[in-house]
């Protein structure tokens, strides 16, 4: 990204507030990146454990697989998922509050004795199942706060800081040659004017 500026003191005033202004905010950016590649790491955590526990939870049940030909999976449902918000490291991320499900009823007598074990399986098992989604959107939207965090940081540390450092110095380097140019102008006019004035001095004293 190229600085635009002009080679004037209004330019020189706009790059110096510009400059100041990202110096000034870097540190602030570089620390909400910090706290967000924290989060990043926790959240990846949270899934592997959670992951984990499912996977256990599955492999505790193995000894019952050929009894869930029988079971009727219809029996469960999840009538409502009840969700808030919160704010982690400045970003808005969705929370899991409450799972609700509804049994429909069936006769313990008609059934299996193990069904109501099943009933609670199931339900432990799509808990885990909604957490890990959940926990997987929080993620994505901590992950994509991070990348844009990220490359601000990088836009200001090596882009936009360097560029108007430059612009700065090309500035003062072009208006102290500007400066430098004009007493030089002066002093050579002033010199020509002395001159002019000892000739005419001469002519007269002639």
């Amino acid at each position: 990204m190229a600085i635009k500026f002009q080679y004037n003191k209004t330019s020189l005033q706009q790059q110096q507030k510009q400059l100041k202004m990202r110096e000034r905010t870097l540190p602030t950016i570089k620390s909400k990146e910090s706290a967000l590649r924290l989060e990043v790491k926790k959240a990846r955590r949270e899934i592997d454990a959670l992951n984990e526990q499912l996977e256990q939870g599955i492999q505790g049940y193995q000894d019952m697989v050929a009894l869930w030909d029988e079971f009727d999976p219809t029996l469960v449902s999840v009538t409502d998922v009840q969700l808030s918000t919160k704010k982690i490291a400045g970003v808005v991320v969705p929370v899991l509050d409450n799972i609700d499900y509804e049994v429909k009823p069936f006769s313990l007598f008609s059934r299996p004795s193990w069904f109501a074990q099943g009933v609670e399986l199931l339900k432990a098992l799509a808990t885990l199942g909604i957490e890990a989604e959940f926990l997987n959107l929080k993620l994505e939207y901590l992950e994509y706060a991070r990348r844009k965090t990220t490359q601000k940081v990088n836009l200001f540390e090596k882009v936009q800081i360097p560029g108007y450092k430059d612009a700065i110095l090309k500035i003062k380097r072009y208006l102290e040659d500007e400066e430098s140019l004009s007493k030089a102008s002066q002093k050579i006019m002033r010199t020509n004017l002395e001159i002019r004035a000892a000739k005419q001095k001469e002519r007269l004293a002639q």
